[in-house]
């Protein structure tokens, strides 16, 4: 059995953890709100222009379609952008997003597609590589970013211009967490090229528009700003996921200190009982062997 100096030393490096998950937890809870605040923001703008881009495309068809839009044609090769956190300590947030990304992955190469991947976030990349370390064309280190902003998203976006520049893939989806509540992020893939839009619901007002310039240049304007658009919100909406799930995860992990350090001290205090009292046996046996 430990001696009583071994279980005071689990109860004060227990203490201890106690100390490191609850100051996590509070500031967590202090980035959360703000942090929800921005992804919230961006929705209602992300949203829009994609509806916008949704009417422009509507007038433009054929080879007439840029691009971007149009896409090459194919569905050959998919390119993965798996966006998840540099730091980790936030509970099953990376593994989520990363579990619906091998799930494409392996749904996509069952089809007999070529799959490139392109990390973006350090936790993300070392669970991917793993098993699909030959996959990775590009990794993307946002660690140097403070807090997420328009520069970060450029990054990213521009990585993906390039390589459909090159002609290195013919269909882009995101893999990012959705910020719905604390508890219950939501994994979401997002096609970007090309772009999959919403149908319109029933009955929603249409409207007839003129554009100035033609669709095609105003397309050629929009698409590549939509990528960092929708790069943008998915990386406000993994931030804010992120931190809710580093507040639910410290807290877990300060009550279950909590309930250790009870157990401790409940086990120590038996211990020194039982010896206080193996020791007053001894006395008295002693004593009345004299």
């Amino acid at each position: 059995m430990p001696s009583l100096k071994e279980f005071r030393n689990r109860i004060a490096s227990v203490k201890s953890t106690q100390k490191i998950t609850k100051a996590l937890q509070m500031v967590a809870a202090s980035k959360l709100k703000r942090a929800q605040a921005a992804a919230e923001a961006a929705r209602p703008y992300s949203e829009r222009l994609a509806r916008v881009i949704a009417n422009l495309a509507a007038a433009v068809s054929g080879d007439n379609a840029p691009l971007l839009l149009r896409g090459t044609g194919k569905s050959d090769v998919h390119l993965i952008v798996v966006m998840t956190s540099e730091r980790g300590l936030c509970g099953g947030f990376n593994t989520q997003i990363v579990r619906a990304a091998r799930e494409k992955i392996n749904q996509l190469q069952g089809q007999g597609k070529t799959v490139k991947i392109v990390a973006v976030g350090k936790k993300g990349r070392d669970q991917l590589k793993r098993q699909y370390g030959a996959l990775i064309v590009k990794y993307i280190d946002l660690s140097n970013f403070r807090s997420v902003n328009a520069d970060a998203a450029a990054i990213v976006g521009e990585t993906v211009n390039e390589l459909f520049a090159a002609d290195a893939f013919d269909v882009a989806t995101l893999f990012f967490s959705r910020f719905k509540s604390v508890i219950s992020p939501i994994p979401t893939a997002l096609q970007i090229i090309p772009p999959v839009f919403e149908a319109p619901s029933e009955g929603a007002p249409s409207a007839v528009y003129e554009y100035e310039p033609e669709e095609v240049d105003i397309l050629d304007e929009l698409l590549p700003r939509n990528i960092a658009v929708q790069v943008f919100r998915a990386l406000l909406e993994n931030a804010a996921s992120e931190q809710g799930a580093r507040m639910s995860a410290m807290d877990n992990a300060t009550r279950n200190a909590g309930e250790m350090i009870r157990k401790q001290t409940i086990t120590y205090n038996r211990t020194r009982q039982a010896m206080i009292t193996k020791e007053l046996i001894e006395i008295i046996s002693g004593a009345e062997a004299l």
